[in-house]
């Protein structure tokens, strides 16, 4: 992600949120997927996850038109909800984390399922780029762009 989007780093943030949500939403799906015989714990869990991201996901959406609608200024307060959302994207995102690599040393099915592993480990390195982005953006926040 480039660093040099001025006033508009709001949205730019918001747009990597947008992203990594809607990315994390669908990954629970193709783990279900995936692994056909799955342990309905995790499959349940995995469906509360979807349906939180998605819901993550709408909030980020609603956030863009936000600042959207402001295109020449975007309000300190505005600004702040923008970066509180995007830490607790960022905290939801290192649960999901941990939810897959649960999954991927306590599933017997993922263990018996060699692909099921390397999507797995794909899965929670998107995850973790995104944390990365984010706690980037979150440091860099005393700076006004």
């Amino acid at each position: 992600m480039q660093f040099f989007y001025g006033q508009q780093m709001p949205l730019r943030i918001l747009d990597e949120a947008e992203f990594w949500k809607h990315q994390e939403e669908e990954h629970t799906v193709v783990i279900r997927e995936l692994v056909a015989n799955l342990e309905q714990q995790f499959v349940d869990a995995l469906r509360k996850w979807e349906k939180a991201l998605s819901e993550t996901h709408q909030q980020v959406v609603r956030f863009t038109e936000s600042v959207i609608r402001s295109p020449y200024y975007v309000p300190t307060k505005l600004y702040q909800d923008v970066l509180q959302l995007v830490s607790f994207c960022l905290q939801q995102s290192l649960e999901f984390i941990k939810l897959c690599q649960i999954i991927k040393t306590e599933s017997k099915a993922v263990s018996e399922n060699p692909t099921a592993k390397v999507v797995l480990d794909h899965i929670i390195r998107e995850s973790e780029y995104f944390v990365g982005i984010a706690q980037t953006l979150l440091y860099g926040a005393n700076h006004t762009y």
